[in-house]
């Protein structure tokens, strides 16, 4: 049955970039968005105009959400299911610490399948608490526990993108994560023909995605990264993902990004993901980029690495909710956009405890503005949620199918009701705005995304269904 929405619609419409968000941006105080059978948007626009795009003889189901607002679902780039019950882990130390104090041994305590169905109902719960109503989800190593989220999120009406996650070296704490190079790949085609758009048969219009996903590259060997190039080079055309982290922690000598090069001896780190991942950064196999890969964090980029990322399509999945908690710095905004790449926002809970993509949003505003010298920018609103929002969309590589209201795209919505937080609600009642009605909207747009908390977002729909966990 064909819906209709009312409230204060807010989005980035059309397929441009971060640069022209502002220009983009849709405000429609007394709004309706009209969805069809298909779970479709046949119209987007003023409330008292809604009337002719509905079908003759339609009867709709009607929801008066003012005086709340509608958005576009938030898009997750980068969180880790496995880390579901590890929010907030002290762990004494930076990145490195951390995984081996706190995050190896949290994640194999999904070899219990009890303990991982649970985990994947809070997963999903969570989710729809925060508004996220697509995600590229870093996986459990375990398949039972994979098993549980795929299906768990299939019944809660949720998008997700993701894969075991393989490693095949490591320390004492992560041995039970461990698997031979054999099994590496053989549970990855396994989990690919499993659940690669296995809730509709077809890609095209699945809400189940599959990804490849190395944890980083001190977790595989050269081995394991050749045997990766060759399998994502065999069903890259069925619409299968890459994902894993990249420059996320330069501390000098000991960190991730010195600590990767030295082991590799390679040029840059971002090589080791491009198939040139032997001494001197000599190819070595296939590549692992392109425009459904997400690498997550990338705050100690070379120009090089960004470039490249930005030829191959490559999207990052921007954290500073988590490079704040571990101390991992700021990635550079201005550089980085200015590189052409796509920036998209990710929560890596439990990187940090953030699941609302507002929050994240919220931060890198905070972060950004405080960039030492010319380097600072005061992000635009409209730049926050297309980066929340289309963004993370065109980072899927579903931007024709979702991240904003035009017509045509799948519904993916959240209704937010202020009143419901109450900090938020008098923020936006009674808080300051312009006489220029433009920078006005901005204001509201603005107040809205940094105060948004769960209590607020009432309700999620994907594809005009609203999910939920029964």
């Amino acid at each position: 049955m064909s819906q209709v929405h009312f409230g204060h619609i807010f989005h980035v419409a059309g397929s441009g970039t971060v640069a022209d968000a502002a220009a983009s941006l849709v405000s429609i105080e007394d709004g309706a968005l009209v969805i069809g059978d298909d779970g479709r948007i046949i119209f987007c626009g003023n409330r008292v105009d809604h009337d002719g795009a509905l079908p003759s003889g339609a009867d709709p189901t009607v929801f008066d959400h003012r005086p709340g607002f509608l958005l576009p679902g938030f898009v997750d780039t980068h969180i880790h299911f496995p880390q579901t019950f590890a929010g907030d882990a002290y762990g004494g130390g930076q990145l490195l610490e951390w995984l081996t104090l706190c995050i190896f041994p949290s994640e194999s305590r999904f070899a219990d399948p009890e303990y991982a169905e649970r985990a994947a109902v809070e997963f999903c719960t969570r989710r729809i608490a925060a508004g996220t109503t697509a995600a590229m989800v870093f996986g459990s190593a375990f398949p039972h526990a994979q098993d549980a989220l795929f299906a768990t999120t299939k019944r809660a009406g949720l998008r997700i993108v993701s894969g075991r996650g393989i490693q095949t070296v490591g320390g004492d704490t992560a041995q039970p994560l461990l698997t031979s190079e054999e099994d590496a790949i053989r549970l990855t085609t396994e989990e690919i023909e499993k659940w690669h758009g296995a809730d509709t048969g077809d890609v095209a219009t699945a809400l189940l995605h599959v990804a490849i996903v190395p944890r980083f590259s001190l977790s595989v060997t050269t081995e394991t990264l050749r045997n990766l190039g060759e399998l994502y080079d065999s069903v890259r055309e069925r619409g299968v993902y890459f994902h894993s982290h990249l420059n996320e922690n330069a501390r000098p000598g000991t960190g991730e990004v010195d600590t990767t090069k030295q082991v590799y001896q390679v040029d840059s780190y971002l090589d080791t993901y491009d198939g040139k991942f032997l001494p001197g950064s000599t190819v070595g196999g296939k590549s692992l980029l392109g425009k459904r890969s997400i690498l997550a964090h990338c705050v100690h980029c070379q120009d090089s690495e960004l470039e490249r990322m930005a030829e191959t399509g490559t999207s990052i999945a921007h954290c500073p909710v988590s490079q704040q908690f571990l101390g991992s710095g700021t990635m550079p905004w201005k550089r980085t956009i200015a590189a052409g790449v796509n920036v998209a926002a990710g929560t890596d809970f439990g990187g940090g405890d953030e699941w609302l993509i507002s929050k994240v949003l919220s931060d890198a505003f905070k972060v950004h503005i405080s960039e030492p010298g010319d380097a600072g920018v005061s992000m635009h609103p409209a730049e926050m949620l297309f980066t929340g929002t289309l963004a993370g969309a065109r980072a899927l590589d579903m931007e024709d199918r979702f991240g904003n209201f035009d017509l045509g795209k799948e519904a993916d919505f959240i209704v937010v009701e202020p009143s419901r937080h109450p900090p938020l609600d008098a923020a936006l009642k009674y808080g300051i705005r312009s006489d220029d009605a433009q920078l006005a909207r901005e204001q509201t747009l603005f107040v809205l995304l940094m105060g948004i908390r769960e209590p607020a977002v009432t309700e999620v729909y994907v594809r005009g269904r609203r999910a939920e966990l029964s």
